[in-house]
């Protein structure tokens, strides 16, 4: 317990799925939690059981595609508690499952929107902040679809692409500040997002992972708090699959 007591966290996305995931796990090894989501109905929800219970946790509306929301975010979190530590870039879409020459363009500018300008403004605006602090921890979520190519989801898996190599630059650039830059990539997460991909998607990717299901989301949190950890203080610049073996076929 208490693996990251006292931490300062943003996490984008954190309304549903592996963020709320990522919120309750954080805020039960005591850290103070700014979550974030275009879903503000449900976010204030999450924050509110999760205060009811004790932790310190609040929500904010944030579209991380906009500077001006990361700009708020980040200056809220100093605001009420002086310091970022953590930064955990979550917030992503699959969006369209189409080939190259399909692709709409209005659906891969919403992607690479979402999954890799977010990651990219995300880094752009907590580093200062992280800085001012002696350093931090930043976690983005990456996937096997960033790693390893499958038919389908042209924009998705080049937006993941991005962010494994903004996760090494970054990890490199920011090294001498103490601050830490790292990736999960995971394989099927039984989360919201992947019930919108539709029961048959999910049992045949279920069929082609070794251990032959999905995986809880606390699965994924569980490594993502060991790379926002002090524990992980000699990590960088690393990915971490976590893909039931998917991608040591």
């Amino acid at each position: 317990m208490n693996r990251v007591q006292g931490k300062v966290t943003i996490i984008t996305g954190a309304a549903r799925g592996q963020g709320e995931s990522h919120s309750r796990l954080f805020a039960a090894e005591g850290a103070a939690v700014l979550m974030t989501d275009v879903l503000d109905e449900a976010g204030e929800a999450v924050a509110g059981e999760l205060r009811a219970a004790g932790h310190d946790v609040r929500f904010a509306h944030m579209d991380v595609t906009s500077e001006a929301d990361w700009r708020a975010v980040v200056a809220e979190a100093e605001r009420r508690w002086g310091r970022v530590d953590i930064l955990l870039n979550n917030a992503g879409i699959v969006g369209s499952m189409k080939a190259a020459d399909e692709e709409d363009l209005q659906a891969w500018t919403k992607i690479t929107a979402i999954n890799q300008q977010g990651v990219y403004l995300g880094i752009k605006h907590v580093v200062p902040a992280m800085r001012r602090a002696g350093g931090g921890a930043i976690v983005n979520t990456c996937s096997i679809n960033g790693s390893v190519g499958a038919a389908g989801s042209f924009s998705y898996q080049a937006s993941k692409g991005a962010v494994l190599m903004m996760t090494r630059a970054a990890a490199l650039e920011y090294v001498a500040d103490n601050i830490r830059v790292n990736a999960v990539s995971p394989g099927l997460v039984m989360t919201p997002m992947a019930e919108e991909e539709g029961e048959e998607s999910n049992k045949a990717f279920a069929a082609a992972t070794p251990m032959k299901r999905g995986a809880r989301p606390e699965e994924v949190s569980y490594g993502v708090l060991f790379l926002a950890s002090d524990e992980a203080s000699y990590i960088t610049g690393t990915d971490l699959f976590i893909d039931g073996g998917y991608t040591a076929q």
